[in-house]
């Protein structure tokens, strides 16, 4: 019988959390906070869905299809993006789709403190995309982080209807978690993973302190 040890079962569960904290998630998280946990859940529980299937459809559909695309194009040699060389293509698509996610909220009336939290994640999006044409900073980390920022500015501004000290404090243990997670398979180093957190947060934080 294989014996298993520690470090393959660690391995397991980092390649967990990476995936269910995938940064192609994250505006789907945010929204899901934003319609479920503030002033927004008493919309009624169809649109909402709605809403959150579509931004889903934008923000994480469409980059795997472009992904996918430039992967059978030769463009990029592996779909998990591992060659920091390849990433600049489908960040730029990723950025791309989280303006049109953002359009489309603008364009169903959603609150403009919904909207920034989209154009947020765009300008770290960028801030990714160009930062990652010389050093590998953390997409997941940037994706977390935003979302966090998010919940934050929501519980600071008065909009949350749920405990949201709660939810921040279970985002901030999901994130060491991710960090460690990136760190323990060797996707990144310790740096990376800390600017691409502070990357997220403080784009998002911003984004919705000065525009929302």
């Amino acid at each position: 019988m294989k014996k298993i040890n520690a470090d393959s079962i660690i391995y397991v569960f980092a390649r967990i959390f990476s995936t269910v904290l995938s940064p192609l998630l994250m505006p789907t998280l945010g929204v899901f906070l934003a319609l479920w946990g503030t002033v927004l859940c008493y919309i009624p529980t169809g649109t909402r869905l709605v809403v959150m299937l579509v931004v889903f459809g934008i923000t994480c559909i469409m980059p795997m299809v472009a992904i996918a695309v430039m992967h059978n194009l030769k463009i990029i040699e592996d779909k998990r993006l591992v060659k920091r060389e390849e990433r600049w293509l489908p960040y730029i698509a990723t950025v791309l789709c989280y303006i049109c996610s953002a359009v489309y909220l603008h364009h169903i009336h959603t609150p403009q403190w919904v909207v920034v939290f989209m154009a947020g994640g765009a300008a770290a999006c960028v801030v990714s995309t160009i930062v990652t044409l010389w050093w590998k900073i953390s997409a997941h980390m940037a994706g977390i982080g935003g979302v966090l920022a998010f919940a934050v500015r929501i519980y600071i501004d008065g909009y949350d209807v749920v405990d949201m000290k709660f939810v921040i404090a279970l985002l901030v243990l999901l994130a060491g978690c991710l960090g460690s997670s990136r760190i323990f398979m060797n996707r990144h180093s310790f740096m990376q993973v800390v600017m691409g957190f502070l990357n997220g947060f403080v784009m998002v934080y911003l984004t919705c302190m000065l525009f929302s």
